[in-house]
Formats: C-alpha cells, sequence, structure tokens
C-alpha cells in the first residue's frame, strides 16, 4: 500500500472509531501515530517526533486564547449577563409579533460577543428565554428553533474559539479573522429575525403578545447591559486600537468579567471553582483534539496526501466554484455528525492547501479568511440540522413539554435562513472582507 493511499485510508478509520464511540481526540490521535509508523518503520523516531510535537502545540502563545475565552464566558454566565441582554432585547422587542423569540436570538448575539461557543450561548440563553416564551404562548417549535438557532451566533459573533483554532491551523492573523466575522454574524442574526417575522405571519397562533414596555423602563433595563458592552469594547476595541495582543484581551475580558460577577455578589468561593473546574475541563478535551489533530497532520504531511490533492485538483482543470460548492456541500453533511472543532481540526490540514490552489481573484490572505468564515458557517448549521443537529438536543432536553420532532421542525427555516446568507456570502466575497479592507 502506497503513502497516499495510507493517508486516504486514515479518514474512513477515524470515522468507523468515531462511530465506536471512541473520543475525536484519542481517534486522531492514535490513526496518526499509527499511519507515521506504518510509513517510517520504525517506533523510536515516531516517538521522539511525538514528543517534540506534543510540546511543540502546546507552547504556542496563540493557543493560550482559548482558556482565556472559556472563562471569560463562565464568569459572563454566573453575573447573569444573559438574562440582562435579554430583558433589554425583550423590553424593546417584545410587544411586536414574534418579538419575545427576536429578543432572545439578539441576546444570543450580544452574550455570543462575550461567551465564543454556541453550546454555552445555547444552552445558557435557553434558561433565560425558555419560559418566557412559553408565558407569552410561543409554539414549541418556535420557541426551542428560535434559541437553538440562535446559539449558533456564539461561535459566529468575534471572540471565538473555532476562529482562534482555524488562525492557528492555516497561520491566518486571528485579529483578522475576528473583523471578518462581524458583517456574517450580523446578517445571521437578521436573517433569524426576518425568519421569526415571516413564520408568525404564516402561524398567527404560533406566537403571542407581550404588553408594550414604556421608554422609560425601556432605557432602564438598557442601562443595566452596560457591562456586557464594557467589556465587549475593552476586548475587540483594544484588539484593533494595537493596545492588546488577542491573548491580552482575553485575559482582560476574563478579569473583567470575573469583578462584574463579583460585583453582582453572584461570584462567591464555590461558584469560582466551579467556573475553573468547567473552563479546565473544556480546555482539556480542546486541546486532545488539537494534539491528537497535530499527530494527525504530522502523519498526513508524511503521506504526502495535502500535496497530492491540491496538485489533483489543479490538473483537473474543475471551476473552483463548483469545488467551492462541493467542499461546503460536504462541511454542511458532515457538521451533522461532527462537533464543529472535531471537523475543523480533521479536515482542514487537507482541504485548505487544495483550496488555496485554485484562484478566486483574492490573494492568499484574503481567499483565507473568507474561506475561513464560510466553513464556520456552514458547520455550525450542522448544530440546528436535523436528526443529529446538538443544539437542538440541548435546547430540547430544556423544553420539557416539546416533542423533539417539533424542535426539529421549527429549527428548518432557521436553517434555509443559514443555506441563503451562505449563497450571498459565497457570491459576494467583499461583503466578509470589507471590514478587513477597511481596517487593514
Amino acid at each position: 500500500m502506497s503513502n497516499i493511499q495510507l493517508g486516504l485510508l486514515a479518514f474512513p478509520v477515524i470515522l468507523a472509531l468515531i462511530f465506536l464511540r471512541v473520543p475525536i481526540g484519542l481517534a486522531m490521535l492514535g490513526v496518526g501515530i499509527g499511519g507515521s509508523y506504518l510509513i517510517v518503520g520504525n517506533f523510536n523516531p515516531v516517538m521522539a517526533q511525538f514528543k517534540s510535537l506534543t510540546y511543540g502545540t502546546f507552547a504556542s502563545y496563540s493557543l493560550s486564547v482559548v482558556p482565556l475565552f472559556l472563562l471569560m464566558g463562565q464568569f459572563a454566565t454566573i453575573g447573569g449577563m444573559s438574562a440582562a441582554l435579554f430583558k433589554a432585547a425583550a423590553a424593546w422587542m417584545g410587544h411586536r409579533k414574534g418579538g419575545v423569540a427576536m429578543a432572545a436570538v439578539g441576546a444570543c448575539g450580544g452574550f455570543g460577543a462575550i461567551c465564543g461557543s454556541s453550546l454555552a450561548t445555547a444552552a445558557t440563553m435557553g434558561h433565560v428565554a425558555l419560559p418566557e416564551m412559553r408565558k407569552y404562548g410561543y409554539s414549541g417549535a418556535l420557541a426551542t428553533g428560535a434559541v437553538a438557532a440562535g446559539g449558533t451566533l456564539g461561535i459566529l459573533i468575534p471572540p471565538s474559539v473555532i476562529l482562534v483554532i482555524f488562525a492557528v491551523l492555516t497561520e491566518q492573523n486571528i485579529a483578522k479573522l475576528f473583523m471578518a466575522a462581524f458583517i456574517p454574524g450580523f446578517l445571521a442574526a437578521l436573517g433569524y429575525m426576518i425568519v421569526i417575522a415571516i413564520y408568525v405571519r404564516v402561524n398567527p397562533e404560533s406566537a403571542g403578545t407581550r404588553e408594550r414596555v414604556p421608554y422609560r423602563e425601556r432605557f432602564a433595563e438598557l442601562g443595566k447591559i452596560w457591562p456586557v458592552l464594557l467589556v465587549f469594547i475593552a476586548v475587540i476595541g483594544g484588539i484593533y486600537t494595537g493596545i492588546f495582543t488577542p491573548t491580552e484581551a482575553a485575559a482582560i475580558g476574563a478579569a473583567g468579567t470575573a469583578l462584574i460577577a463579583l460585583a453582582s455578589r453572584a461570584l462567591n468561593r464555590q461558584k469560582l471553582s466551579e467556573a475553573f473546574l468547567a473552563t479546565a475541563s473544556a480546555t482539556a478535551m480542546i486541546f486532545l483534539i488539537v494534539l491528537g489533530a497535530a499527530a494527525l497532520n504530522s502523519f498526513l504531511a508524511l503521506s504526502q496526501l495535502p500535496q497530492f490533492m491540491s496538485n489533483w485538483v489543479a490538473d483537473q482543470g474543475f471551476n473552483p466554484w463548483i469545488v467551492l460548492a462541493v467542499v461546503l456541500v460536504f462541511y454542511l453533511v458532515m457538521g451533522c455528525v461532527m462537533d464543529s472543532l472535531s471537523m475543523i481540526l480533521l479536515t482542514v490540514p487537507i482541504i485548505f492547501p487544495m483550496m488555496s490552489g485554485l484562484d478566486f481573484g483574492l490573494t492568499p490572505d484574503e481567499f483565507a479568511i473568507w474561506f475561513g468564515i464560510l466553513v464556520l458557517i456552514v458547520v455550525e448549521v450542522g448544530l440546528i440540522t436535523p436528526p443529529v443537529g446538538m443544539n437542538l438536543f440541548i435546547i430540547n432536553s430544556m423544553a420539557k413539554d416539546t416533542r423533539l420532532s417539533q424542535t426539529f421542525k421549527g429549527a428548518l427555516p432557521f436553517v434555509a435562513s443559514d443555506i441563503v446568507r451562505t449563497i450571498i456570502l459565497v457570491a459576494f466575497p467583499g461583503i466578509t472582507l470589507s471590514l478587513v479592507w477597511l481596517l487593514y
């Protein structure tokens, strides 16, 4: 068996291990070490390389941003910032038809700006928004579908842990990727709100109305979200003014949310310990997947599969846009059965070099940023795509009176919105890159 064939065989083997319930990090690690041994033929140099690979991977300064952003999200949850965001949004929008669901989407976007995790955003906002929507007569399908879709904003709107990982894998600027994600994130939230507006007009019985809140109360609720704005401005503003690096900004954000949670008297010794433990657990899981991906990438480099795939696609003379469409459909389908981090770590080392060899009329850095945002979007759609979207199961578990089939049905219009948005961003790369061009 040739080295190329060994490289190709790695992917079905990994998928088989995943379906056998082997953790994705261990699956990639085992296949990476085993494949390297089959190519080298000697275990000692493989293990020697693995030792240096482990140190080199975890010594990366850029990766230190991951636990800090995760910790910031933990403190934001403890500090009740999600509830403040939802109450403010509901005060301004709740009296409209479907307004409470729109408020949930808007609050998800705001919380995503200080969280960076889709699952955490969905779970946190579900606790706050679902009871309120059911109180005002929203159907289980609309309520759960809206919150599940809104949760995906947590990983698209900066800061985003997945974008940090993509930047490390492709050697791109984290700040540029964060900036490129803003407009697609805003379009996602806007698209979800349009879906809700259409849904409640087609199905008037699916949503009730809430009494109009006086402007004095609206501004009072708006004033309560200043901590969120302060943290967001400090983190994102610090990055783009050059005051902080992304890692330093994440540290400032974590410290700021901790102080806010402490000032609100929500943070005590027990909560602090739980936040550290949850962050450590999530970080360990992510870093194990990163290490497994590093071992797999080392094996793939030895097999020369990335170079072979890149040369093969270029030699076939395929239309670049058709290749891109096929790749995005692949990510959309696989995103339904795998989490976004695993998908990106598993596939980007092969697919990114292959796509970089095609001509889309963009510079290499522009293409990397545009492609990274597109991949992130379509993988995240998998979180709300039946039958295995992770956000759908999380939200449905909170809505005890809603059948899973109803949640699936409620999510489908939001999936359609995501597909339309993806087509627009593919057709007009300048939408994604405009802020990057403006600032850089």
